[in-house]
């Protein structure tokens, strides 16, 4: 598949940089980032960079891509948990199924989730309400950190949820412009 006339390159998701990332930001903010605590929570954004940081790629489709430029310049899937899952999973005109550029991934069963994977929460009604990242899948206990309610390696177990649903992160479709990793654990400095 191509994007535009260049044709898109395969790059496996560094589950490792994710979760490094994850642990070393879920408890304070990166400040290249906005911080949505307060202001309809920061779960997903803290999520989304999580997966940045273990791919380095972004979708910039104007609305239906994944990508943060500024607060006012990003796409609902960065910051929304109804869009990520969407935009990650292939149900939008622009994520993976059609091979478009940025991450992907697919549902799989909670019981499958490795480190670096996605877990979103829903309540009741059966709506998704939070998006958590996999820190660590350790005797049969998954452990995840997030925001707006920061958690560091928090067992899943602690949540008052009804269900969940896991998203398994595949890799991305694009060619890298540069090594972003060392810049996103910096914080800009």
């Amino acid at each position: 598949m191509t994007n535009g006339a260049r044709p898109l390159t395969f790059i496996p998701y560094d589950r490792e940089r994710a979760v490094e990332y994850a642990r070393s930001w879920a408890l304070r903010r990166n400040p290249i980032f906005e911080d949505y605590t307060g202001i309809g929570g920061d779960c997903t954004n803290f999520v989304s960079q999580a997966i940045f940081a273990g791919t380095c790629v972004q979708n910039y489709t104007r609305d239906l891509g994944w990508y943060f430029i500024s607060p006012e310049n990003r796409a609902p899937a960065w910051t929304s948990v109804e869009f990520f899952y969407d935009f990650m999973t292939g149900a939008s005109e622009f994520a993976s199924e059609n091979g478009g550029t940025g991450p992907f991934g697919f549902p799989i069963p909670l019981g499958d989730v490795q480190p670096g994977d996605v877990i979103q929460l829903s309540d009741e009604a059966g709506d998704f309400y939070h998006t958590l990242i996999v820190s660590m899948v350790e005797d049969g206990e998954i452990y995840i950190c997030a925001h707006s309610d920061d958690a560091l390696d928090r067992p899943l177990s602690s949540y008052n949820n009804t269900s969940e649903r896991a998203i398994s992160i595949a890799g991305a479709r694009t060619v890298p412009v540069y090594p972003c990793f060392e810049d996103l654990m910096r914080g800009g400095e």
